[in-house]
């Protein structure tokens, strides 16, 4: 039964053979450096644009990867993880200036 199942996996047209299988599982890597990012980088070091087209990125993919024969699971898995940390990150930036924007204006 576990073969039959690995078999199917493996033949499947995104499976392990084909290369849409590979790129979401690397495309897994952004979202991992995104995620050590969140506990190691300050916030005043995210990159707006960067972020912005990370979460874009991952709002297109999401959606083509579901309108595509045959449908890539793993692909949306990993654009909407995308979207969700890099949205984070730009939330995580943005509460940065708003808190230190009002407390430079509490200083003035």
């Amino acid at each position: 039964m576990a073969s039959s199942k690995f078999q199917a996996f493996y033949n499947h047209p995104a499976g392990p053979k084909t290369i849409h299988f590979w790129a979401p599982t690397f495309k897994w890597a952004l979202n991992i450096a995104n995620v050590v990012d969140i506990s190691t980088k300050p916030a005043e070091t995210v990159s707006y644009p960067q972020q912005a087209v990370l979460a874009c990125s991952g709002l297109i993919w999401a959606k083509y990867s579901t309108v595509i024969t045959p449908k890539n699971w793993n692909l949306f898995g990993v654009s909407i993880v995308m979207f969700a940390t890099a949205s984070y990150q730009i939330s995580r930036k943005f509460q940065y200036e708003l808190i230190h924007k009002s407390s430079a204006g509490e200083e003035c």
